[in-house]
């Protein structure tokens, strides 16, 4: 079900992005706009985790410094029929973890300080296994495209924007949008493209979460972490890094309440728990 969601999704953003932009921009904005922002994003989808990694301070171990956690990403790696991927931590005490690459020849797992304190063996297996779920389910080429084309959009909303201020395009521009549609675009193109891209991301946590339970074999484990990781997180705030960056984790460490829900990279922590427990009774396998 969150497979066809996300192919939804990404079939409703880019329909929006094509008829916002032939509003905001016509053929000419479109072009701009889509060659801009691919350009960022290919370039983020590139180098995302030399630059990720290094904003969180992540320094990269071998198996003799934590021979441990080693063992569980080696052994869940070779289950899923992955590479192993490279292992960092963080010196961060608040419990997380992200993972990150392009594909999984190029993975990488960061996880916290805190989180290998914190959790059990049963539940960082868990963790890490979710993490590898992304790895596997390729969620960092999907999210770049979601990206792109949500932040094409704010681009064409800013250039139509600033083209109106400045007196817009001549009378004879034939290739130009209407302007009732220009100025619904510039208000709420922008809103609709992250509240699109925010359900990607969160479609997204739920396979992980199921493929994290079916990898390691434990989905309690997997809740139980989630529980704690939530509970810590709002003890022990973390120092480094970006909201930007907040879909990589397994729990947001910038999450708001309220109205700011909407515009969440994770769903609601009790919901991920619900289907977890649901998939032990029904009972999981491992793949």
């Amino acid at each position: 079900m969150n497979r066809i969601k996300t192919v939804m999704l990404l079939a409703a953003l880019t329909a929006l992005f094509l008829f916002i932009g032939q509003a905001l921009g016509g053929r000419t904005g479109l072009i701009i706009a889509i060659i801009f922002t691919g350009l960022m994003n290919f370039a983020s989808y590139w180098w995302s985790d030399k630059i990720v990694l290094r904003m969180y301070g992540a320094q990269e171990i071998s198996e003799s410094d934590a021979p441990d956690l080693f063992r569980i990403v080696r052994e869940l790696a070779m289950r899923g029929g992955m590479p192993m991927p490279k292992v960092y931590i963080i010196p961060e005490e608040t419990p997380n973890a992200f993972a990150t690459g392009r594909n999984p020849q190029h993975a990488a797992v960061a996880v916290t300080q805190g989180i290998v304190r914190l959790l059990s063996r049963e539940e960082l297996t868990g963790v890490i296994a979710h993490e590898l779920g992304h790895v596997r389910n390729r969620d960092t080429l999907i999210m770049t495209v979601a990206g792109t084309l949500a932040g094409a959009l704010s681009h064409l909303a800013t250039m139509a924007m600033w083209s109106g201020l400045l007196g817009g395009r001549s009378d004879d521009d034939d290739d130009g949008g209407s302007p009732l549609g220009g100025l619904l675009g510039i208000i709420i193109a922008p809103i609709a493209a992250a509240l699109i891209q925010m359900a990607i991301s969160r479609s997204r946590e739920f396979m992980a979460d199921e493929e994290g339970a079916r990898l390691s074999g434990n989905p309690l484990a997997l809740a139980s972490a989630l529980r704690k990781i939530e509970s810590w997180s709002q003890r022990i705030p973390i120092h480094s890094g970006s909201p930007a960056t907040a879909h990589l984790f397994i729990i947001n460490p910038f999450s708001g309440g309220g109205m700011m829900s909407l515009f969440s990279t994770h769903p609601a922590t009790e919901a991920r728990i619900e289907r977890l427990e649901e998939m032990a009774r029904r009972g999981v396998s491992v793949r």
